[in-house]
């Protein structure tokens, strides 16, 4: 009887391009079979669409070891276009990162973190990727690569053994970058999900589907997810 390998590294795979990538990147360093992805549903608008990225993502990329946490405190909390049906995501601006915006969802990426560093512990995996990006991003303060140091702090000082890492692979790189890499890489970028406010048709004006499509529009590439006009990807070509 085979035996299930152990698990090497947990992605935090929300279904997005930059985590889809992480995870094609993940495979390709140690095997599908060394990979868990790990989701998380935190009450967002697009978190039934998300989910369905994710375990497509999963299927397409052959990790069969998958977790899907649910942290429905966020939206209790609110403050954030994307978790609080009161504030409006808004249209993307002419300078997105400028500064922090309104679908800043507080400290997330650190609830994500600690998920994943618990079940990385139990699964003796020994490191952790997210699909963090500072340039050509929205600006939030939990993508910066001083937060991911501080946090590698924590973690080595609050864990049984004290070896696991988070990593951020793409987080110096510019979207369009990642777009080229995950094409070398096989990414599947059709089942993937970006929108901050749909989830139908991506709208094409949020931040989230700006950066998306002057990504793919900068690596010459064309974006294979719908939009609900076609004119939001005419204007990036």
């Amino acid at each position: 009887m085979m035996t299930n390998p152990k698990a090497k590294i947990v992605v935090s795979l929300s279904g997005g391009m930059d985590s889809a990538v992480c995870a094609a990147l993940a495979g390709s360093n140690f095997g599908a079979d060394s990979v868990a992805a790990l989701h998380i549903s935190y009450g967002q608008r697009t978190e039934a669409r998300e989910q369905t990225s994710f375990l497509g993502i999963c299927e397409r990329l052959g990790i069969h070891r998958r977790l899907i946490v649910r942290t429905p405190f966020f939206r209790a909390i609110g403050g954030s276009a994307l978790t609080d049906d009161q504030i409006s995501v808004p249209e993307a601006g002419p300078e997105i990162g400028a500064q922090i915006p309104v679908t800043y969802v507080p400290f997330r990426n650190a609830h994500f973190l600690s998920a994943a560093v618990s079940w990385a512990e139990v699964l003796g995996a020994d490191r952790i990727y997210i699909g963090a990006v500072q340039q050509d991003s929205s600006g939030y303060p939990d993508c910066r690569p001083e937060f991911y140091r501080a946090f590698n702090e924590a973690v080595r000082a609050g864990t049984k053994e004290g070896c696991i890492r988070i990593e951020t692979p793409l987080i110096a790189m510019r979207k369009s970058q990642i777009v080229t890499r995950g094409l070398e890489l096989g990414a599947p970028f059709d089942l993937t999900w970006s929108c901050y406010s749909r989830d139908d048709l991506a709208c094409g004006s949020c931040d989230s589907c700006v950066l998306r499509l002057r990504a793919f529009a900068a690596a010459g590439a064309v974006d294979p997810i719908p939009y609900l006009s076609p004119a939001a990807v005419r204007d990036f070509s």
